[in-house]
């Protein structure tokens, strides 16, 4: 890490992501369900927050390692780590474009749900990922599609209207929910296409709250949503940011006494 501000990590640093990994600890649960972790294998999960996809693996018996730019999330995850007295789970601080610390092809598995993604430098990501997967192994990525009608890639569009314009040269983080952007970043890093299969997947945040409490949540502890509101307050359109979200919640909430809300995410496969 350079001693200037990397502004990946002043974002996740933001807040207290925890609050809403909170909402998706099923969801991730049943997706680490389906990967076919066995005891013993090595498992790298990469922007892993506090562990919500990385605590299930390492349940499974799986030797896991916790990558994340943030360092608050990191103690978050060594804490959860050290309460469910799972031994075989550890975290380190990292940058998912530039995982020097990791030798080459040391995991069987590597995950990302929702977290390589918001990384700069997209074919970086890609090679690094390739590089430290041995051969035979796999990477599975979930990222949000663009203009997807579903809650995540409608929050981070609305916080995006509200936000000043990205540096020149950002690559958005959606961009990853295109099949042919995968493919091509994945092929430059050496696999090839017949390797990598995209599919469309659900995710759901619960929540005992109302939606407008997770609204609340978002703008409290989300750093993409809080730098949204930010932008809006000092615009006066903090309220209409506010109603933006209130309506996206409330109309794709389907529980009745709380709150429950899918969204739909591509899921991605890399055969090493």
């Amino acid at each position: 890490m350079t001693a200037t501000t990397n502004p990946n990590k002043a974002l996740w640093e933001k807040g207290d992501f925890t609050q809403i990994a909170a909402t998706m600890r099923e969801s991730g649960e049943a997706l680490v369900g389906k990967l076919g972790i066995t005891e013993g294998m090595r498992v790298l999960d990469l922007g892993c927050g506090d562990g919500t996809t990385a605590v299930p693996a390492a349940h499974l018996g799986a030797e896991v390692l916790g990558v994340d730019i943030a360092s608050n999330l990191v103690a978050a995850g060594k804490a959860r780590a050290e309460e469910l007295a799972l031994t075989n789970l550890s975290f380190q601080q990292g940058d998912a474009s530039n995982l020097n610390e990791l030798d080459d092809v040391s995991f069987d598995l590597v995950i990302s749900i929702f977290g390589a993604m918001f990384a700069p430098k997209p074919f970086d990501v890609a090679k690094e990922m390739v590089r430290v997967t041995k051969p035979g192994g796999r990477i599975v990525m979930g990222n949000w599609i663009p203009n997807d009608p579903t809650l995540v890639a409608q929050i981070l569009k609305i916080s995006a209207s509200y936000s000043p314009p990205p540096p020149e040269g950002f690559v958005s983080p959606v961009t990853w929910g295109v099949e042919e952007n995968v493919v091509e970043r994945f092929t430059a890093a050496g696999v090839p296409e017949e390797g990598i299969s995209c599919e469309r997947d659900t995710y759901t945040f619960n929540s005992p709250g109302s939606p407008s409490e997770l609204v609340d949540a978002f703008r409290t502890f989300y750093g993409p949503t809080m730098n949204a509101f930010e932008a809006a307050a000092a615009d006066g359109r903090e309220d209409d940011l506010r109603a933006e979200l209130e309506a996206l919640f409330n109309e794709q909430n389907t529980s009745d006494d709380g709150t429950s809300i899918p969204a739909t995410f591509l899921r991605v496969t890399v055969q090493r």
